[in-house]
């Protein structure tokens, strides 16, 4: 009871209460205390029900587009909602979006292409951003950095006249490098990168290692690299997300002739009729690469969020 008497008298009545409700609480592997606070603490089943319920509303559209690739044209003209049970016709669609004139496999490969080297430039050159805005001092840092999240601001569709005109004078149009350039480095990934090191990198690692003999670079690559980790994963997620989804600017610059996959998937609904059934068989195609890489990435995706918001 010392130390409640001591936050009495140097932090008020309010804080010694506080204390006094903590040292009562039972500990975490105590006898008698499997409701404890901490690693022995479970949900209610009211948070189990909240879960089940987002997760259905989440699945939902992915289910729908499912639903719909596995009927027919004639069915889904009949009754555009369908029921919850599949029809059976979903590897055959998927063959009628393989075999098609979209060229699927190219555009395949250049999506994969594409959001690799995206992903992979992102968090390389935001983590080295990163790392200089957190740790180093250098004159202007500050309305730099300012400038960097400012960017954030700007709407998208206001620079793709000047991208365009700017690819079009390095005579890029139709080249995969239009669409992989200007995705290299976001302001984003600069402003996630700078404010997990400036917490998670203490000062005093860097200076062990420069005392250790390393240079700038090794510094960076054996002490920040690793440190960034978590958050790089999470980086590189959603980049490569965004990345595979990404349809207005290589619609623009790339067309028809050498697209990615959303690109192409848009040319089967080119013609007059529609076939909903064929154009929710590709959405359903482009989504697997996604959920494969949730699932191998996963558990990087969780540690950097938890990490993320600890250190917050």
């Amino acid at each position: 009871m010392n130390s409640v008497a001591a936050i009495e008298q140097t932090a008020g009545r309010g804080a010694a209460r506080a204390a006094r409700r903590r040292l009562n609480r039972p500990q975490p592997g105590a006898s008698g205390s499997s409701t404890a606070w901490g690693a022995d603490r479970r949900p209610s089943w009211l948070s189990y029900v909240l879960l089940g319920l987002v997760l259905l509303i989440s699945a939902y559209p992915l289910w729908f587009a499912v639903l719909l690739a596995s009927s027919d044209a004639a069915t889904i003209a009949r009754n555009p909602i369908p029921s919850l049970i599949p029809q059976g016709r979903l590897l055959e669609n998927i063959g009628r979006v393989i075999s098609s004139d979209i060229n699927f496999w190219p555009a395949l490969w250049n999506s994969i292409l594409v959001a690799v080297i995206t992903a992979a430039s992102v968090v390389i050159f935001s983590t080295l951003a990163g790392y200089s805005f957190a740790k180093l001092n250098f004159r202007g840092r500050g309305p730099l950095l300012v400038f960097v999240i400012a960017t954030m601001a700007v709407p998208t569709q206001l620079g793709i006249v000047p991208l365009f005109i700017v690819m079009s004078k390095l005579g890029w149009v139709g080249q995969l490098q239009a669409v992989i350039v200007p995705g290299m480095v976001t302001a984003f990934g600069v402003f996630w990168m700078t404010q997990y090191l400036r917490d998670a990198l203490p000062y005093e690692l860097i200076e062990a290692a420069r005392v250790d003999g390393c240079s700038m670079i090794r510094t960076f690559w054996h002490v920040a690299l690793p440190a960034a980790r978590p958050a790089a994963a999470m980086l590189a997620l959603f980049t490569f997300v965004g990345s595979w989804t990404n349809f207005f600017w290589p619609f623009i610059v790339l067309g028809p002739t050498n697209p990615t996959l959303p690109v192409a998937l848009q040319l089967l609904q080119a013609s007059y009729f529609k076939d909903y059934s064929l154009i929710m068989a590709g959405v359903v195609v482009a989504t697997i690469p996604l959920l494969l890489v949730f699932v191998v990435a996963g558990r990087h995706l969780v540690a950097g969020i938890m990490q993320g918001a600890v250190k917050g």
